[in-house]
């Protein structure tokens, strides 16, 4: 009998980072039983230590770069990151070896009467740290009042206890996975608020040279998940965005093939550029990997800015998968069993 393989989990301390990490050892004991030895270290990143607003912070990467740092000197084997917050650039000597099923792309509000986003008062509080968030809402609601705010779940959920804020914004999939889905308000409309690309998803990173142990890995890829976050991402590509930038995207399956919509505004919720497409299927045996933007001319007054204001934006998905991968709904609720 082979001893088993060792795979090293690489990982951010907080409780939705360990959650989910375990989630993923969970997957793969499940799956490989004795024939992996699945073992967490807990890695602290820059966003973990600077207290900062993450707007001062700037930059991209700062949940990423120390677990990625990790990987390349062969200290962990696998990162587990929540998709969003990895920078579309990688090093050349990683790879995202799997993207598990998605959970739910969606905000969500929580207040303390429980309203929803109409329903709250002329010049509520809103805390949320997210420029995309705050940008959508401000558009939908120029009479919000924001408020920035940093840390884990639980300290942005006292926000509203504690009564720093009327409300918090926060990704369903983070609350959902801490079984804390008993605490949200209010869903947003994904069409009305555009998640971040990427958001939902999980990316598990590896070597690139370590092709043994990823295949173990990949068992976990969800073809359906790895093709939409492929376009939505491509798109924050095309754009220079990182995760503090307000773009949104969303793509999701549907019978023609892959439908995507995708947001960009200024900061203060001004002048938005939207744009949807739908990509047909091309060849069933390709999923999502070929993606071309066309058609895209960026105002030269913005151009480098955060804001990333585009005059025009058309974008076709090609070659999205095969009929067999198409099975998640289009409710962007559902759940699959990776989540049980």
């Amino acid at each position: 009998m082979q001893p088993p393989i060792p795979i090293v989990i690489g990982t951010r301390g907080s409780q939705l980072a360990t959650t989910q990490t375990g989630m993923v050892r969970n997957a793969l004991q499940q799956h490989w039983g004795d024939a992996v030895e699945v073992s967490l270290e807990i890695i602290t990143t820059q966003g973990d230590i600077d207290r900062q607003s993450l707007s001062q912070i700037g930059g991209q990467g700062i949940f990423a770069r120390q677990i990625e740092r990790s990987l390349l000197r062969g200290s962990i084997d696998l990162a587990v990151h929540s998709l969003k917050d990895l920078p579309t650039e990688m090093d050349d000597d990683l790879v995202l070896a799997a993207i598990p099923p998605r959970e739910d792309v969606r905000d969500v509000l929580v207040t303390r009467d429980g309203g929803s986003l109409e329903e709250l008062p002329e010049g509520a509080r809103i805390g949320t740290g997210s420029a995309r968030r705050q940008a959508q809402l401000a558009n939908q609601r120029p009479d919000l009042h924001f408020v920035d705010i940093r840390g884990n779940v639980g300290t942005r959920l006292r926000k509203v206890y504690d009564g720093d804020a009327d409300a918090v914004v926060l990704a369903a999939a983070g609350l959902r996975r801490l079984g804390l889905h008993d605490r949200i308000s209010h869903y947003l409309d994904p069409l009305t608020v555009l998640p971040a690309p990427g958001q939902g998803a999980l990316g598990l990173q590896m070597r690139a040279d370590a092709t043994e142990k990823q295949t173990y890995v990949a068992i976990l890829d969800d073809q359906a998940t790895h093709a939409s976050v492929t376009v939505e991402r491509a798109f924050l590509a095309s754009l220079g965005g990182g995760c503090r930038s307000p773009i949104g995207a969303w793509a999701r399956p549907e019978d023609e093939g892959l439908r995507v919509d995708g947001i960009v505004l200024r900061p203060d919720g001004t002048d938005p550029c939207r744009a949807t497409r739908t990509g047909a299927t091309e060849d069933a045996s390709l999923l999502g990997t070929q993606l071309d933007f066309v058609g895209k001319r960026v105002d030269s007054h913005y151009k480098g800015d955060a804001a990333g204001f585009l005059d025009e934006i058309e974008f076709i998905a090609i070659n999205y998968g095969s009929s067999d991968s198409r099975g998640a709904p289009d409710d962007p609720i559902s759940h699959v069993s990776f989540y049980n």
